[in-house]
């Protein structure tokens, strides 16, 4: 499997313990809804959402849960290379009734279920590229593929593409429990993040939070601010960051990638208190 893995490859990193506090918010969420299936998208390309599906779901298949991470994004799909499994068949087969060589069957979910090299974690791979993505989500069988899916796993990941160059993730919002959006740090514009949102509740779609990827910042830095080591784990240190979310109301951690560039706590601060007063403005608006 690729590097890029690193919840597989480093369960002890500082990246991967983001990524369980993640993993930690979505469950209090679950305890009060019976969230099943997360989809996990972006406004544009290179803000990481695969990445962030990817090591997401590996965490939720390190405590012993029964994973099935999809790869939804059936014309440029990356999960098939990230676990090093060959892409097709796939979920473009399963929707079509189409196999991989072109010839019409009934397909065998158990078949297009593959196993990967991180245990209780399944995957379907995106399979042959369709000429009409959107058109296979949005009909009645996706629908039904998710129903049979959550009798057999018990968290289903869906990386889909971004929202706002196609609608397949649009599609996809209105049927899932819960939608996660990634942006990049100096990258996702915000009238592109404000449109996004706008369009999955406009569908009826559901949106957990915001996922703010591909921050710079020191890696020893980030570790004394964050963290202290246990013999046995790392445990989170409650921060200021924390205490900012915690007091808004914010369901999901914002996501800090590694780097070695230098940013400082004041600037952090300014990113995370822009995030959380985009949402809580766009509330107050609702209300």
């Amino acid at each position: 499997m690729k590097k890029e893995l690193i919840a597989y490859k480093n369960s002890k990193s500082p990246i991967t313990e983001i990524f369980k506090t993640l993993r930690t918010n979505i469950q209090f969420m679950n305890s009060r809804k019976n969230l099943k299936t997360i989809l996990v998208t972006s406004t544009s390309v290179g803000e990481g959402k695969s990445w962030v599906s990817s090591n997401l779901a590996i965490t939720f298949a390190q405590t012993g849960k029964k994973v099935l991470l999809i790869d939804a994004d059936m014309r440029k799909g990356r999960l098939a290379d990230l676990f090093q499994l060959p892409s097709k068949p796939g979920l473009s087969n399963l929707l079509s009734g189409i196999d991989e060589k072109g010839h019409s069957e009934e397909i065998n979910i158990s078949k297009m279920i593959k196993e990967t090299d991180v245990e209780n974690l399944f995957l379907i791979t995106s399979g042959n590229m369709p000429p009409n993505p959107a058109e296979l989500l949005g009909t009645e069988q996706t629908e039904n593929l998710l129903d049979q899916l959550k009798n057999i796993f018990d968290i289903i990941i869906l990386d889909g593409t971004p929202c706002k160059l196609v609608t397949d993730s649009l599609i996809l919002s209105r049927i899932v429990d819960t939608t996660i959006l990634v942006v990049a740090y100096k990258t996702t514009k915000k009238e592109d993040l404000q449109k996004v949102k706008r369009s999955i509740e406009n569908v009826g779609g559901k949106i957990a939070g915001v996922v703010l990827n591909k921050i710079p910042m020191n890696v020893k830095q980030y570790s004394e601010a964050y963290f202290y080591e246990n013999k046995s784990e790392n445990f989170p240190i409650q921060s200021k960051q924390e205490k900012i979310e915690k007091k808004k109301g914010k369901k999901i951690e914002v996501e800090v990638e590694q780097s070695s560039d230098e940013i400082s706590a004041e600037e952090k601060d300014d990113i995370i208190s822009q995030v959380n007063s985009y949402l809580n403005n766009n509330k107050k608006q609702e209300k």
